[in-house]
């Protein structure tokens, strides 16, 4: 019995097996170590999604905070940018005294980015139901001011003679950035 096979199923057959032994060779050289460095490439971009997300998330919800408190204190915001004129002060709060002077207008130092005036109040009221509504009206006002102890009361007849000293907050951190940030222009 004599197998009668032609060149060209030999060529063929030959191909096929160069073929199988290139795929198989391929296969076991790049794609699969390819495959297991791409496994572990997706399970640690999963990792850095997973952490991302949650960062994400933490963003949101701080800046969803800072607009908030900044809808809810657009009042505070806005009076610490208010430069402090005394005139202004003096005709503001003229209601709940009967005498309202403002002296020595002085800088003090500044304080975690706010600048501090100093000024020195010498008033005549009523009684002191009246200072109590002009220290509810400093906190409705449009300057951020503290108003410092000791606060002197004199009674002089009807009237009462109060002296006392109160700070002024002003932002200066803004003015210094945009100043710098003017000049590096």
């Amino acid at each position: 019995m004599k197998i009668n096979v032609s060149r060209h199923q030999i060529y063929i057959l030959l191909l096929a097996i160069f073929l199988f032994l290139f795929v198989l060779i391929f296969s076991f050289a790049v794609l699969i170590p390819e495959g297991k460095e791409y496994r572990v490439e997706r399970m640690a971009f999963a990792k850095e999604r997973i952490e991302y997300n949650k960062y994400k998330r933490f963003h949101d919800e701080t800046l969803q905070k800072l607009k908030d408190l900044q809808s809810k204190n657009r009042h505070i915001i806005t009076a610490l940018d208010r430069p402090f004129l005394p005139e202004r002060f003096e005709k503001q709060h003229k209601g709940n005294f009967s005498s309202l002077k403002i002296t020595q207008i002085q800088k003090a130092d500044d304080e975690g980015g706010f600048s501090v005036y100093e000024v020195n109040t010498s008033s005549q009221i009523a009684s002191p139901v009246n200072f109590y509504d002009f220290l509810d009206a400093l906190n409705k006002g449009d300057w951020i001011i503290g108003v410092n102890f000791p606060i002197k009361f004199v009674r002089e007849g009807e009237m009462i003679n109060s002296s006392f000293r109160m700070k002024v907050y002003e932002n200066s951190r803004d003015k210094n950035d945009s100043a710098s940030g003017s000049s590096a222009k």
